[in-house]
């Protein structure tokens, strides 16, 4: 059970403030920063929970705000419908007993999104390997979500190289995002680890993931955003091999 004494409240939104900021200056990040930070405080699959309620009004937000939804929902379909599948197939991990592994895989996964982030790898996927690369792809980010909580691994990359315009990239991570913040959530009430007082943890800390959003926003006008990037996959890095060495040690 979650300790709601005032210091772990302040360190969620704290956490969520600092995750909304990212978020709002390079487009994605709140899982990613929320669910590390989190874990070092307390088990993966609590760190999740409190991850839903944000997760979701920030990437529904982002998924609404394009221009291309049917499109891309007809192009994706069979991604999205894999990464549920994948989700409910992995989602044992994070919530049985195997705490140690669950947190071993959340260090890899944010570690090696951290060094594909920083080396700049960009690949190429044309209209042809669709039909089976997108449910592969949906299919293996649905088992690190139900694994780890972070469902960016490898959707992102993939999503980036189907050569898709700048709007229809955001829109596309914010339909990935949502479809994998609903499969997470139905997985976790699924397996009773949805109580009460997380759902309303969650929904608090949606408040500070806004507001971080917007400073975020702010901040993206006037900052540039790869020098801001270069220090976010940094140190994500070493949140990622601390969590990863942790989990053994």
């Amino acid at each position: 059970m979650l300790d709601t004494s005032l210091l772990p409240l302040t360190i969620i939104a704290l956490t969520f403030l600092l995750a909304g900021f990212v978020k709002g200056v390079i487009g994605l990040g709140l899982p990613t920063v929320a669910v590390g930070l989190l874990s070092l405080v307390m088990p993966p699959a609590q760190a999740v929970v409190i991850l839903v309620v944000p997760s979701f009004v920030t990437n529904v937000w982002q998924l609404a705000a394009g221009p291309s939804f049917r499109p891309l929902a007809r192009r994706l379909w069979s991604m999205m419908a894999s990464v549920c599948l994948g989700t409910w197939a992995g989602i044992g991990f994070l919530t049985g007993s195997g705490g140690h592994r669950a947190t071993a895989a959340l260090g890899v996964s944010l570690a090696i999104y951290a060094v594909l982030g920083l080396v700049k790898v960009r690949f190429s996927v044309s209209r042809r390997a669709e039909p089976w690369a997108s449910p592969l792809v949906g299919l293996l980010t649905g088992l690190v979500t139900g694994a780890t909580g972070v469902f960016v691994i490898p959707a992102v990359p993939y999503l980036q190289a189907l050569n898709l315009q700048k709007e229809e990239l955001i829109q596309a991570l914010g339909l990935s995002f949502t479809v994998s913040t609903i499969a997470l959530a139905i997985g976790l009430a699924g397996g009773g680890t949805l109580p009460l007082p997380l759902a309303v943890t969650s929904l608090l800390a949606l408040a500070p993931a806004l507001a971080g959003m917007f400073v975020g926003q702010w901040v993206r006008v006037r900052v540039k955003p790869e020098v801001f990037r270069l220090c976010f996959f940094l140190g994500l890095l070493a949140l990622g091999i601390h969590l990863t060495l942790r989990a053994f040690l």
